[in-house]
């Protein structure tokens, strides 16, 4: 039986079906020791394994195909609909109707994304397997931190003979970053690795303006990594985004998590990419906490501080990456990064896109309870 927007019963109730489960979904993620429990380290990691089981044999990202596919769809949608509407074909039915489908796409890519991946941003997390209490730190915890950072990153790039820093292929950069965490799982079993799927970008060249290096594609269980970034940088992302196929949904976590694999990794090369990553976080946050006190020669004493206390090639090394990313600045990133901050914060990170900063939290509170970097 069809009613007067010409859609029957039967097609009223799909939609209500697909609204309870949408709801029942809802509520379950409302339950953070269940959802740990029940979905984080029950159902998803047989799930997320399985999905690169299927991917991780073929060469380039099926996600990123599916991306394109879905962008072209909706391009050539939208374009067919403006020259219907231009030419007022549009009835009362026809816009029901087009909300109806909308409803039923919207509710159906909620249910997927959340029973694949998205409930990992409702678990308990990191804090709750290595029982860390991440606390408000102070700026003279986080200088504690950057001088530390500083020591790591001199004594590993002094293991690095050579003046120019070696380019291994990103092959090779996958395979150490899936034995780092063969190693750091010899020491927590939850980061047990298996089945790796980590590959390049196929969007690398509008990496400038969608403001990304990696990411993480849950529909197909792939990681993504830019490839014409410093070569230097992709290790430690590469172990970011393997975090997030582990079930690390927070930035800040998947930082985390990042470095414990790389900074567990034989290859001096992989513990300097996060050692360097994470001086940056915490170089700004020390930076912030001075700047706050509007104290100009502490503020100043920072800068000189860390200026004198890096080793000369790791200056280098460094400048050559801003002077990277200088080149390439551009409008459009700032607006992508606005989207991309909304985004975080409806998934509970209420920092957004400051989230990636807050691994400094992490750090403090390992590094306090397990007193090691």
């Amino acid at each position: 039986m069809k009613q007067e927007s010409g859609l029957s019963d039967h097609l009223w109730v799909k939609l209500g079906i697909l609204f309870a489960m949408a709801l029942a979904i809802s509520v379950f993620s409302w339950f953070p020791e269940m959802v740990e429990r029940v979905y984080s380290v029950g159902v998803y990691p047989g799930l997320s394994s399985l999905l690169r089981i299927f991917t991780k044999w073929i060469p380039f990202s099926i996600g990123d195909i599916l991306y394109a596919l879905l962008t072209i769809y909706l391009g050539v949608g939208a374009v067919k609909g403006g020259i219907r509407l231009y030419r007022k074909e549009y009835t009362r039915q026809h816009f029901i109707h087009f909300l109806f489908k909308a409803a039923k796409t919207v509710l159906w890519i909620y249910i997927i994304f959340k029973l694949v991946w998205g409930l990992n941003y409702n678990r308990l997390g990191i804090a709750h397997q290595l029982q860390l209490s991440k606390k408000e730190y102070t700026k003279e915890e986080v200088t504690e931190l950057t001088h530390q950072l500083i020591d790591k990153l001199n004594e590993c790039r002094r293991q690095i003979k050579d003046t120019i820093l070696p380019a291994p292929s990103l092959d090779t950069i996958y395979r150490e970053a899936y034995s780092s965490y063969a190693n750091i799982s010899n020491e927590l079993a939850f980061l047990n690795y298996r089945n790796r799927s980590v590959k390049g970008s196929l969007f690398s060249g509008i990496g400038d303006y969608m403001g990304f290096s990696g990411y993480y594609n849950p529909f197909t269980g792939e990681a993504q990594l830019r490839s014409d970034i410093p070569r230097v940088l992709i290790p430690y992302i590469a172990c970011h985004e393997m975090a997030h196929q582990l079930g690390y949904a927070s930035e800040s976590e998947a930082n985390f998590v990042g470095y414990l694999a790389a900074a567990s990794s034989e290859d001096v090369y992989f513990r300097y990419s996060v050692y360097n990553d994470l001086f940056s976080y915490a170089q700004s946050q020390e930076i912030m906490l001075y700047g706050k006190e509007k104290d100009f020669k502490a503020f100043e004493s920072v800068f000189q501080y860390n200026r004198t206390h890096l080793d000369s090639l790791v200056r280098k090394d460094r400048r050559e990456v801003r002077e990277f990313f200088r080149k390439r600045r551009n409008r459009i990133s700032p607006a992508v990064s606005g989207l991309y901050d909304q985004y975080l914060k409806m998934n509970k990170q209420l920092a957004g896109v400051n989230s990636y900063d807050e691994v400094i939290g992490w750090l403090i509170a390992y590094q306090k309870k397990y007193g090691k970097l």
